[in-house]
């Protein structure tokens, strides 16, 4: 049976307006009593771990962010496009759905593309003590605007060139790359851009 729009309730008078169509009133309860029993309610204890998990993940990529920015990237602040972290940890969340160890298996790189240049910026591992099943290789990609490169040349002639160091602008683009260590089944690449 399918419901309409028609029918809102199981109030007697749309019970009577099927019944005149030629249902059946037992196999309608049947059918009304069915659907009150078999959607599943949600599992909110499910919904929020995973939310704590996509936040902790979050987390941690921004004090990557932070602790490479000084390290090895030589800038003095990282611009990072709003809910980019998010949508990047969801996406590694997905990813690692489908592991045997879920997220726990991941090993993570993260790098970030400058002019078609890869740079390494850090390796996290999301638990030390489970044997890695997979690796992610997360690019976060430089956003091309050519304004910054102009402040940068202005202020590095400047007097304001020792104080003033520059701002890295990424892109709310990245790549995300899948490698199962344990199969032989090939790599997976989400290209967000």
């Amino acid at each position: 049976m399918v419901a309409t729009g028609s029918l809102s309730s199981k109030n007697p008078a749309s019970i009577s307006e099927l019944l005149d169509h030629g249902f059946h009133p037992g196999s309608l309860l049947n059918d009304f009593d069915y659907w009150d029993y078999v959607v599943p309610e949600p599992n909110l204890n499910e919904v929020v771990f995973e939310e704590t998990t996509c936040q902790s993940l979050v987390k941690m990529l921004e004090n990557c962010l932070s602790k490479s920015k000084h390290t090895k990237l030589g800038c003095s602040r990282v611009l990072v496009p709003e809910k980019l972290t998010q949508r990047i940890a969801q996406d590694v969340l997905r990813l690692s759905s489908t592991e045997p160890c879920g997220l726990r298996g991941c090993v993570m790189h993260v790098n970030l593309e400058i002019e078609n240049v890869c740079k390494k910026l850090d390796r996290i591992v999301c638990d030390s003590s489970v044997v890695p099943t997979f690796e992610l290789t997360l690019v976060f990609k430089q956003e091309n605007c050519s304004w910054t490169s102009f402040r940068d040349f202005f202020f590095s002639r400047g007097r304001f060139s020792s104080g003033l160091r520059r701002t890295l602008i990424l892109s709310s683009g990245f790549r995300l790359v899948k490698k199962k260590l344990y199969s032989l089944i090939g790599t997976t690449v989400i290209e967000d851009t």
